[in-house]
Parts: structure tokens; sequence; C-alpha cells
């Protein structure tokens, strides 16, 4: 019923990849993780995040509650480091259970659902230049090139418990819909129009059509490190 491709690559300016991610059709859980905070504290922690989601969704636990849980680990962690510097990250995640899917993110990594010839953005950019697009304040084309355009207002093992917003959706997979995550290196450097041309294309296989996606990315720039999972229902 599900078939689908997943790659990462460290780009063309980055030493490291703080990228991650996971994906198991039989559990039905796909995520990539985008890490931050410097030093070697980004790879720790998006390894953190992807570890720590997928034992407690193996366990039983819902997204959310896995996601509220890695947060609190990460500040944990932190908290516990000599380098006062916090370690974040941000996750884009989805279940799929039969036809239906949950979808939740923190941060920027996104969400993309295809279906009926048209691409959709399920989620939304924790960020200040999103912010400031649905206050009407910039256009969707400024916040591309915004200074500030990679300043989070929320990510995990940075933002407290009580404060931390998860972004949610659900919805039914229709035969032949895609859902499409990945971080920022992809979107920062490849405009969603293109994006859903690869996505759509039904000639190719999902693991291609990935790799099309970040060969892409690096035609651009390469700026970022670049993760991507789709995945595809059978029509």
């Amino acid at each position: 019923m599900i078939e689908f491709g997943h790659g990462t690559h460290t780009g063309l300016r980055r030493q490291r990849n703080e990228d991650s991610y996971y994906a198991d059709a039989s559990l039905g859980l796909f995520l990539v993780v985008d890490g931050m905070g410097g030093h070697q504290h980004g790879e720790v922690a998006s390894a953190m995040a992807r570890d720590g989601v997928v034992a407690q969704v193996t366990a039983g636990q819902s997204l959310v509650d896995a996601i509220q849980r890695v947060n609190e680990a990460l500040i944990a962690r932190s908290r516990g480091l000599r380098d006062a510097r916090p370690m974040g990250t941000t996750i884009a995640a989805i279940r799929v259970a039969g036809r239906t899917y949950e979808a939740a993110w923190v941060g920027d990594s996104r969400i993309y659902r295809w279906a009926d010839g048209t691409l959709e953005r399920l989620s939304h950019d924790h960020s200040i230049v999103e912010a400031l697009v649905e206050a009407g304040e910039l256009t969707e084309a400024q916040a591309q090139s915004h200074p500030q355009r990679s300043v989070l207002t929320q990510a995990l093992g940075i933002t407290l418990p009580e404060q931390l917003h998860i972004g949610l959706a659900r919805g039914e997979l229709t035969p032949g819909a895609r859902l499409l995550l990945c971080t920022d290196g992809l979107t920062d450097d490849v405009a969603d129009e293109r994006i859903g041309e690869i996505v759509a294309r039904a000639d190719i296989a999902a693991q291609e059509a990935v790799d099309h996606l970040i060969l892409e990315a690096l035609a651009g720039a390469g700026r970022d490190n670049v993760t991507a999972i789709l995945v595809r229902v059978a029509g």
C-alpha cells in the first residue's frame, strides 16, 4: 500500500550533517529532524529527537506525547552540558494508519501533501518570517530572501514545555496521494512549484523522486543540509 523514498545530504557549504530522519512503513512512522546548536550539539539533538520519538511511538505513545517527552529530555540534556549554548532541533513527523494520517511538527521542517494534481503545505513554519507573512507584513517572495528567515519561534530542546506549540494536521489518504517531509535545506533552495513537479511524477519510483529533489537543492546552492522523505499511497 505504501511506497517510500528517503535521503539526506550534507550540502555543499556545511562540514557536518545535523539532519536526521526515520522511515518505517510497518510502523507507519516517518520523520525528519534538523538539529542546531553549534559544535556537535545539533547532531546530538537531532539523533536524540529521532530515537526518542521512535521509541515512544513504538511503545504506544501518540505523536504529540512523544514529541513533548523528547522536548523535555532535550532540555534536561542541555542543562547538564558544560557548554552554555542550548541544543535544539526541528521535527516534522507523520503517522500513517490505513488510509488516514496524522502530521505533527515543530520548527521549520515541512510536511506537504500532494493529491489530485495539487501540492499543499500541511505544516506552518514556526519562524519569525512566517509570522510576518501571516500578519500581511511580508509576501511569500520577500520571506524567501529575508535575513531572519531561519530564526525560529519554536524548537525542541529550546522552547519550554509549557510554551511548546506542536502543529497538528489530520486527514485521509486518497489513492495516489503523496506525503513529503523535508528540512529547510530543500525548501530554501527549491521552489514549491518545482517540488510539486517532481513529487507529481508517476513515471519514477519514490526513491528516484527523492534523489531528484536533493539534486535540485544541490544545484540551487546547497547552502544547508538537505533531507527528504516521500511517501506514496498505492492507486
